[in-house]
């Protein structure tokens, strides 16, 4: 995003925006439950239930963009300078090739905003938010479902919706890896960084990889006391906020700086057993009670939205049904056609029509049956009365025939001649 989105904006942002939430002492050590698994990473509600800080684990997420340790290096910012672990994520996701124009100005216009969405991609970046989930209450697909977020909707309540943030995520890589595979394993990552290469892959593939169920053994074994995984870090379990936040920040520069760098996110614990991350504090149930606490005004604020989506759904419902209902409704009759004998029928067509123009364009069955039909009903006609008589030249008498019998043999049809028609007449006069 280059200069437009600095550390003193996104300190800014989250003063004004996220105010730190409410801190716990630290509880004494106590043994882990058994930790949820992968299977129950994506959070799980029904349409219009909101989500809550605890699904989200927002005071995870505010202490990981909170952090103001400049220590990453920004190869998308102009000269490749350190920053902080909320200005390479934002930056990244600015610079994404699915990351739409309206987006960018908005994170530029808004940076608080620009923080709730990169939260809101942080966690569908390792799997809580899954592309099932949307976050505007007038969707219409049913393969989606509309869930408020009061916590990451104080600025801008229309987010894009999971499928669409998943793709800007997809997308948000180095220059370098757009030629080529990005790499896929934590080793490969490694050994890049060793190469040299600094950062070896942009900061979502690498949370990609991190959060991959392939690999998750071997950051487990490398990075973590049993029974704690990468993904225990996103759910609620009884890990301190800041704690967690702390091994997240060190797992990020351990892999984009590189293993040999000493970790401004180390303690006693890491540096004593390296490879290992600061250690996770364990609280009580009563410490974890006062963690990711929802205030009342986001609790009204995702009743309001619940009961808007309801409304719209309700509406979208009443809408369909009048559409089926006017849809089985018996469509009128049409208004009947003035009939016509099929006599005039025949003369209009044999009226208007040229017998000599060529047939060739006939298109099917149904023209040849109607000219069959016109000829058939012109032959009756010329088979009726009243028929004209055909015109008979005049035959001179022979010399000497009186005039009575001049008549007779002119009346007198020759042998084999139609008296009806004259036709044999005709036949001969042609002769």
């Amino acid at each position: 995003m280059g200069d437009e989105h600095t550390a003193a904006s996104c300190t800014e942002a989250l003063q004004t925006a996220h105010p730190p939430p409410p801190t716990s002492k630290v509880g004494t050590p106590s043994k882990l439950p058994p930790l949820p698994r992968s299977q129950d990473l994506p959070i799980k509600r029904g349409d219009a239930e909101p989500l809550t800080r605890e699904d989200l684990q927002y005071d995870l997420l505010y202490y990981i963009f909170a952090d103001r340790t400049v220590a990453f290096v920004d190869f998308l910012a102009p000269g490749k300078p350190l920053v902080n672990f909320c200005d390479l994520y934002v930056n990244a996701l600015y610079n994404s090739s699915k990351c739409s124009k309206v987006l960018k100005d908005k994170m530029v216009e808004t940076p608080a905003f620009a923080i709730e969405f990169a939260k809101i991609s942080l966690l569908t970046n390792v799997g809580r938010i899954n592309t099932t989930m949307a976050f505007f209450p007038e969707m219409k697909t049913a393969l989606r479902s509309y869930h408020p977020v009061p916590s990451l909707q104080k600025t801008d309540g229309n987010l894009q919706d999971a499928p669409r943030i998943k793709n800007c995520l997809k997308a948000a890589l180095l220059p370098s890896e757009f030629k080529g595979t990005p790499p896929s394993s934590p080793l490969e990552i490694l050994e890049k960084a060793r190469a040299g290469q600094i950062p070896p892959t942009s900061v979502v593939n690498l949370i990609f990889v991190l959060a991959n169920s392939n690999n998750s053994q071997q950051i487990a074994h490398s990075h973590f006391d049993p029974p704690v995984e990468f993904l225990d870090l996103f759910l609620p379990v009884n890990l301190s906020s800041n704690s967690r936040a702390k091994a997240f920040l060190w797992l990020m520069f351990h892999y984009l700086q590189g293993p040999d760098k000493p970790n401004p996110f180390d303690d006693d614990y890491s540096r004593a057993n390296p490879g290992k991350v600061p250690r996770l504090r364990h609280l009580t149930p009563e410490e974890m009670a006062r963690e990711n606490v929802d205030p009342a005004d986001e609790i009204e604020w995702g009743r309001r939205m619940s009961t808007q989506r309801s409304k719209f759904l309700k509406e979208l419902v009443d809408e369909m049904e009048a559409e089926k209902k006017k849809a089985r409704e018996p469509q009128p009759a049409p208004m009947p056609a003035p009939t016509t004998s099929t006599f005039s029928d025949a003369w209009h067509i044999a009226a208007s029509t040229d017998p000599l123009n060529d047939s060739d364009e006939e298109q099917d069955e149904h023209v040849r049956l109607d000219y069959n039909r016109r000829l058939r009903v012109l032959s009756r006609l010329r088979g009726k009365e009243p028929t004209p008589e055909p015109e008979s030249e005049p035959v001179a008498p022979p010399s000497g025939m009186q005039p009575s019998q001049q008549f007779t043999q002119q009346t007198t049809p020759p042998s084999g001649s139609d008296g009806a028609t004259g036709r044999l007449s005709q036949v001969q006069s042609w002769r």
